[in-house]
């Protein structure tokens, strides 16, 4: 099953947050971030502090999803994070069920953590959500903070 947030339109305002409100959440401890963008984008572009990074499109493989050729192509560019099925669920679990957190997907832009919380979703996970503007809305966010300091 193939899950993409542009075949879900009517959905993406539930599925969105903004990013003031999901840092509020971390930062209350009652979130945390899921970065899901592919580990070459982390090195090139950054990493946001205290998020856990599970790339979307390696999650996808392992659940058997198939990739677009864009994401395929995405995919081959980098190495691929040394995680299983087993190592996922138990990370996710222990996150949602367990802690009772809501778990923030965030990529570059937002469009691909809105698939990647509707996967989650599709896998019993209803406290998923996306951030929206990711990567780029914290980049301009961290430089307003700084900028105001």
């Amino acid at each position: 099953m193939n899950l993409e947030a542009s075949e879900l339109p009517e959905n993406n305002a539930m599925l969105e947050m903004s990013l003031p409100t999901a840092l509020e959440l971390t930062h209350l401890g009652l979130a945390t971030l899921l970065d899901i963008r592919q580990t070459f984008e982390i090195q090139m572009k950054g990493a946001i502090p205290d998020t856990l990074h599970i790339p979307l499109f390696e999650v996808k493989v392992m659940l058997g999803h198939t990739l677009t050729e864009d994401e395929q192509d995405i995919l081959d560019a980098g190495q691929p994070k040394d995680m299983d099925a087993k190592s996922f669920f138990t990370m996710i679990n222990q996150l949602h069920h367990e802690r009772d957190h809501l778990l923030l997907c965030i990529c570059n832009s937002g469009r691909r953590s809105l698939t990647a919380a509707a996967l989650l979703r599709s896998l019993g996970y209803p406290k998923a959500l996306s951030v929206a503007g990711g990567f780029q809305a914290w980049k301009k966010w961290q430089a307003a903070r700084i900028n105001a300091a």
